[in-house]
Order: C-alpha cells, then structure tokens, then sequence
C-alpha cells in the first residue's frame, strides 16, 4: 500500500512546526484513554471486596468503558468535523475528571458502571478520536513516526500508572486512588489547549460569503436544509466504506484482535499474585510492559516509516498480531516471576507493534481526508468486542477458577485475525493488480469499455483522447485493414 495522496487535500500538511506540541498534547490525552481502563484492574480486588462482586461482575466497569470509549468514535468525529479538536478534547477531559471524582462516592457496582464506564468512556472517546485526527492534519510524511509517539503515551503512563495506583490502593483504598486520580485526568484539558487547529487556505471573505449562502437557501427554501441533515447523516455514519474491500478486511482482523486484546492486561496481576507472587510485584509487571511499550511504538513508527515497510505495512500490522497472540498462548506454560517477566516485556513488544500500527494502516487505506469519518465507523464496530471480550474472558475464570483458559482464548482470537489479515491482504492485492492488468491490457470488449470508463473518469487521463484507429498501408480503417489497437490505455 502505498501512502495516501494528497491532490485532494486544501492544504499541505506541514509535517513538523507546532505539529510536535501538538503530538505531546496528544500523547497525553491517547496517554490517559488508554493506560486509565487498564490500571483500574489495580482497583478490582478491593471493590470485590467492598462491593460483594465477582470477578466478571468487576471486568464490566473497564469492559464498558472501553466499548463506551469506541461507540463514542462516530459522535467524537462528528463534534471534531464541527468544532474542531481543541475545544472537544478539552470537554473530554472536564468529563473524565468529574465522573472518576463521582464514582469515588459510589456504594453500588451499577454506580461504577454508569460513572467509570459510561461517562469516563464518553469522555476518553472525545479524546481519543480528537487527537488522532489533528495528526492526520499535522503529518503526512512524517505520519507514522507522529502516531508512534503519540501512541507511545499508553505504555508510558501505564508503567506510571499501575504502580502509583497501587500505591494509592494501599495510602487511601479505592475511593480516595478514584478521586486522586480523577483530579489527575483533569490535564487532559490542558493537553487539549495545545491543539491548535491547523490553518486553512481558504480565504476568511470566501468563508463568509459561503456561509452567507447557505444561511440564505436554508431561510427561504426547506428543501435544502432536509438535504443538508441528510448529507451530515451520512457524513456522521458513512456506510459506503463497507463497500471497500480493504476496509472489509482491515475490520474483520481489527474486531478479532480487540476481543482478546485487553482481557491478559486486566487480568494479568490477578494472575501472577494467584501464582503466589506479592501484590507489588504483580504490578510492575504492567509497568514492565508498558516501559517495554513505550519504546517499541515510537520504534515501530521508524520502521513503518522506511520505504521498504511502508508500502507493506498491512502485512507487518498482521505479523505483530500473530506475534502478541502468540504470546498469550504460552504464557499458562510459565511458573515462576522471571518468566512472567520475560513474558511481560514480550507482550509489550506485540502490544505496541499492534497499537503503533492499528490506525496508520486505517490512515494508509482511506487517506486524512476520509480518516475522521473511517475512524468513527471502526470504533462503533469494535465497541461491541471490546465489551464482550473482557467480561467472556473472566467468565471462563469463574467457570473454572484458573487464568490460563483466559489466556488460552485471547491468543487464539487474535492470532486468528493476524492470520486472517495477512491471508486476506494478499488476496487483495493479487485481485487488484489483476484488476490493473485487465485495464492496461484489455482482452474482451467488456475490459475495453472498461478501461475506455477508467480514462474518461480517472484525473490523470483528463485532456487525453483514446486513440482512434490509423490507416494501415495508405487506406481508410472504414474500408481497409482495421488496426490491432482500437484504444489507447493512458498509464
């Protein structure tokens, strides 16, 4: 795959310039929407307690607010499209501080459910799908790197967080760590102050008049207003991409991969202090990944970024799939704390590749352009797996009090899907480039109309005519021999 174009784009990205503070502002607010969901697992054992609540029963508070965080996606692109990131991330931010502030008060799980999940979510997904989609503003050629190190803010606060909360855990018990933590998630505004949106070429006179415009066939024709509500319907869920197979497949391999994605992190020091290992121990095995994470993302945007990976940076998004399935798959084989830190810094290596890469190849497919759009579609979908997976998962542990069938599941899911990415993406590109070769080589008339359509329709062949047949041998191709060649295929 190659990367997206930019012909279509009103302005040239400027690829750096305050682009790189707005990238610290987004790892901040990626920092918060990813690490918070994961480092409340600290917090699970002491709200069984409190609460009377088994383990399925606590994985629905991060489970919701993860689905809650991607069902948000569509909205979130939405309220970017209108206003634009700055003021939308900062609205995130005021909304996870309060809820976890609230949801410190809370006597009930269904509280937590409704505080943590639903509103915490709501607000990560204003920031996560905000921040994303003012570095495809920023970058284009430098895209993959700006992602990298965005991206590079969940494992860095992860390695902070999980500690810390621990450490809160054990100074005031869950209520107080919500409420500290609630005022620490409040910076998420000041990152969103550093979104500074990107300038326009369009002329402020210009916008003015167009605005003007529509202000006046909206005042005196209804018409138009009922075809303006269509036109942002479809612009707020645009079911067209389901007509694109390498979206298709994209989907099919995401929602795979989410469903077992986050179970092991939830689960993780449940697991370790299960093998008997202390409960700070059992935490900094997350910081152990997330430190190892923190360097690998950054990383994987270098990578992804040279000329030999970028083109194929589908198939290297597939690889680090099956590699951090594989993962879990031999993690029930480990008994001991040294390995379960081998086992640690891998996992890392496998979930920063994924994260480091999982919106650059949606970037790659659709291009900046349709990329808010795109991205609000996909983390509707995934919201769906992200809320099952969790919860399926710590079913099994329940049914069988024993963490390894969770890991067993997760593995498999997601090494299913990274195969199925890369199976399916070859199948892809053999049909497009036989599709290419049909056009530059038509062999049937209906391959000749087709490429005739492809030259009319396609920019580069505007102002190009198909050729016409020539004489042969001095005589007219009405009444002598017709030439081999009726249509010129412009490349």
């Amino acid at each position: 795959m190659s990367p997206a174009p930019t012909s279509g784009l009103a302005f040239k990205p400027p690829d750096g310039g305050w682009g790189w503070m707005v990238v610290i502002g987004a790892h901040i607010s990626i920092g918060f929407a990813y690490s918070t969901p994961k480092a409340l697992s600290i917090f699970f054992k002491a709200i069984q307690a409190d609460l009377q609540a088994s383990d399925s029963d606590v994985a629905w508070v991060s489970s919701i607010m993860l689905a809650a965080m991607y069902a948000g996606g569509p909205v979130s692109s939405a309220l970017v499209n209108r206003y634009g990131s700055r003021p939308i991330v900062i609205l995130g931010g005021l909304m996870c501080g309060i809820s976890m502030i609230a949801a410190s008060f809370g006597n009930a799980i269904i509280y937590l459910y409704l505080c943590i999940g639903v509103i915490a979510g709501c607000g990560l997904a204003l920031n996560l799908n905000a921040s994303l989609t003012i570095i495809s503003k920023y970058f284009l050629a430098k895209r993959p790197l700006a992602n990298g190190l965005a991206m590079a803010g969940s494992p860095v606060f992860l390695c902070f967080l999980a500690p810390l909360n621990q450490y809160l855990l054990d100074k005031f018990g869950w209520r107080g760590s919500l409420l500290i933590l609630g005022a620490l998630m409040l910076n998420c505004c000041v990152a969103g102050a550093l979104m500074r949106p990107v300038g326009s070429c369009t002329p402020p006179a210009a916008l003015q008049k167009k605005a003007k415009e529509q202000w006046d066939d909206c005042t005196t024709n209804t018409e138009p207003r009922k075809q303006s509500c269509v036109s942002r319907a479809k612009k707020f869920l645009d079911l067209s991409f389901f007509k694109d197979r390498g979206f298709i497949i994209y989907l099919i391999g995401n929602v795979l991969f989410i469903f077992g994605a986050y179970a092991p992190i939830m689960f993780l020091s449940a697991h370790a202090v299960r093998q008997g290992v202390d409960q700070y121990s059992a935490a900094y095995l997350l910081s152990i990944m997330g430190f190892v994470d923190m360097f690998v993302r950054p990383g994987t945007g270098l990578i992804a970024n040279s000329k030999w990976i970028r083109p194929r940076v589908q198939f290297f998004f597939s690889f680090a799939m099956v590699f951090n399935g594989t993962c879990h798959l031999l993690c029930p084989l480990i008994q001991s704390y040294a390995f379960l830190v081998v086992y640690a810094v891998f996992f890392g290596v496998g979930f920063g590749m994924v994260f480091a890469l999982i919106f650059e190849c949606l970037m790659d497919l659709m291009g900046s352009e349709r990329f808010p759009s795109a991205v609000g579609l996909v983390t509707i979908i995934e919201c769906f797996p992200m809320l099952l997976g969790p919860p399926t998962a710590a079913l099994l542990v329940d049914i069988f009090d024993d963490y390894k069938y969770l890991f067993l599941m997760c593995g498999a899911v997601i090494v299913t899907g990274g195969l199925f990415l890369c199976i399916m993406n070859i199948f892809n590109h053999h049909m497009l480039e036989n599709q290419r070769s049909r056009l530059q080589n038509p062999q049937t008339v209906e391959d000749r109309d087709q490429a005739e359509t492809q030259n009319k329709l396609h920019p580069s062949c505007l102002g190009k005519e198909s050729a016409v047949p020539e004489k042969e041998n001095g005589s007219d191709p009405q009444g002598g021999p017709a030439s081999s060649e009726y249509f010129e295929i412009p490349i």
